[in-house]
């Protein structure tokens, strides 16, 4: 009895750590933070992976592509906690549906381009934090045990997340958006 409920109350924090997750994602790649980038007049549709890919006078772009993995790597974490009997290939179509709706919307509100690339690196982030929850459980033989894992880098990855997003709305870090 006291393993169901500990394995509830594990069930409701990923909930609601999977909530916050969710609501940072929308606040930060539909609302923009808060902020007007100046890319947000410039709609465009980008169908062919990786062409945009050189920028900087011919350098690749990799912090672009670091941060469009890095923000869906906890939806593949979540997905394997909390989609436990979804197939593998049922989560990445997740992963996949989710970029693409995100990315229809970015273009269909006028706040950013639709962008292959994006869907590609995304959906690549959810695959790795899948692939992370995977290996975690089997090298710690337990689903559970990974979960709490999770749950512990969660609340403090949340908690920084939140700080990070409130200072960045209050105008008290050196970035700045032009």
């Amino acid at each position: 009895m006291q393993h169901q409920t500990a394995e509830t109350n594990a069930n409701r924090l990923t909930i609601a750590l999977f909530s916050i997750y969710l609501a940072a994602l929308c606040w930060i790649l539909l609302l923009k933070l808060g902020v007007k980038f100046s890319y947000m007049n410039n709609r465009r549709v980008n169908l062919v992976p990786f062409r945009n890919i050189l920028q900087d006078h011919g350098r690749i772009a990799n912090s672009e592509i670091l941060m469009n993995v890095l923000i869906f790597v906890p939806l593949g974490l979540y997905a394997g906690i909390l989609f436990s009997r979804w197939s593998f290939k049922k989560k990445v179509l997740f992963f996949f549906l989710v970029s693409f709706i995100v990315e229809s919307l970015q273009y269909i509100l006028a706040i950013g381009s639709f962008d292959a690339t994006d869907i590609i690196t995304n959906t690549t982030g959810g695959i790795l934090g899948l692939l992370t929850y995977i290996i975690l459980a089997k090298t710690l033989n337990n689903r559970f045990k990974a979960q709490k894992v999770i749950n512990i880098i969660a609340v403090l990855g949340t908690v920084l997340m939140v700080l990070f997003l409130g200072l960045l709305k209050l105008n008290m870090l050196p970035v700045r958006y032009q």
